[in-house]
């Protein structure tokens, strides 16, 4: 029997706190050489605005067996009132091979993106940090904020979003789930100015922001840019920044924040300065002072949503959650 996990069954048993505890993990296991995860295999769907990537992993601590299949579909909410982001994950028994779960990925996407961001946070961040400036007010930055107030105090957000209708709904939104003033900026140049740590979830192809504007002692989440030929930050913020990966050959295969600068011979391969699981295992230090600009390019992986997915199948069967379907018959 194969258990059937709907977005509405992830959310009553997940929790950031728990996700990002189970993500960190991940990043770790996958520096260790407990992990396996081959390169993301991508499809874009050159006539209709999309992409899709097939990402299976395995963790071989806890027995983790999973692949996601996901679609990025940019004309999604403006054309057909759906998310950019759709996915499925599939969660397989480690010692057969026989499926456990299939669940809604959507929503394991966001939580598990949003929890490495939270991680990245708590080793890169100052201690000190309590505002954040949020570029894109989606899902994605939802579980962002999410993630970065569980590892810090924070007390002020600032958000800024070409919709001015998906900001205003945020910042209510979020205001209430989190209990933190969300104030709606009328540039990038006031986010970048007022916050010590800085989150990037946007869709676009060209830099968000000015580099040079970085306060000394900043921290950047850059989560939106997962394509070699589109980047949330200009050279001046990559040039300024201790950068710290979620894979490195992940990151020099996909992220334009990175390719884009290195093909223009602005920065070399040296200039990414860690895996956060090297950091996480204790390889390399994190933060050394707090005027350090640091910076985490995440384009995600497939170890985060097998340990996401993991976690889920637990609370699941633990609350007896979801439905179980007879896909194989009897042998």
């Amino acid at each position: 029997m194969v258990l059937i996990l709907s977005r509405r069954d992830l959310e009553a048993v997940m929790t950031m706190k728990e996700t990002i505890e189970a993500v960190e993990n991940a990043f770790k296991e996958l520096v260790l050489g407990k992990a396996r995860m081959p390169t993301r295999v991508g499809l874009t769907v050159f006539d209709r605005a999309g992409w899709m990537g097939v990402m299976p992993a395995y963790l071989s601590e806890i027995g983790s067996l999973a692949a996601k299949v996901v679609a990025v579909f940019e004309d999604n909410p403006s054309k057909y009132n759906l998310p950019t982001v759709l996915a499925t994950v599939t969660l397989n028994d480690a010692s057969t091979g026989y499926p456990l779960a299939f669940m809604e990925g959507t929503y394991i996407t966001a939580m598990r993106t949003g929890a490495a961001g939270g991680v990245a946070a708590k080793y890169l961040a100052r201690k000190d940090a309590k505002a954040i400036g949020i570029f894109g007010t989606g899902v994605q930055a939802r579980t962002q904020l999410s993630a970065v107030n569980e590892v810090r105090d924070i007390e002020k957000v600032y958000a800024f979003d070409i919709s001015a209708n998906k900001s205003r709904k945020f910042a209510e939104d979020m205001s209430k789930a989190i209990g933190v003033d969300i104030e709606i900026a009328d540039s990038p140049e006031t986010v970048v100015k007022k916050s010590e740590i800085i989150v990037t979830t946007t869709t676009s192809r060209t830099p968000v922001f000015d580099g040079r504007l970085l306060r000394q002692g900043t921290h950047i989440n850059a989560i939106g840019s997962f394509r070699p030929d589109a980047r949330e930050l200009d050279d001046d913020a990559i040039l300024r920044s201790k950068v710290v990966v979620d894979s490195r050959e992940a990151t020099l295969a996909e992220a334009g924040d990175i390719v884009i600068p290195l093909k223009a011979n602005v920065i070399n391969e040296t200039h990414i300065y860690a895996e956060i699981g090297e950091i996480i295992a204790g390889k390399k230090r994190g933060r050394i002072g707090d005027d350090e600009v640091t910076l985490f390019k995440s384009v995600g992986l497939g170890v985060q949503d097998a340990a996401a997915a993991y976690l889920a199948y637990k609370k699941a069967r633990e609350a007896c959650v979801g439905f179980e379907a007879e896909l194989f018959g009897k042998a």
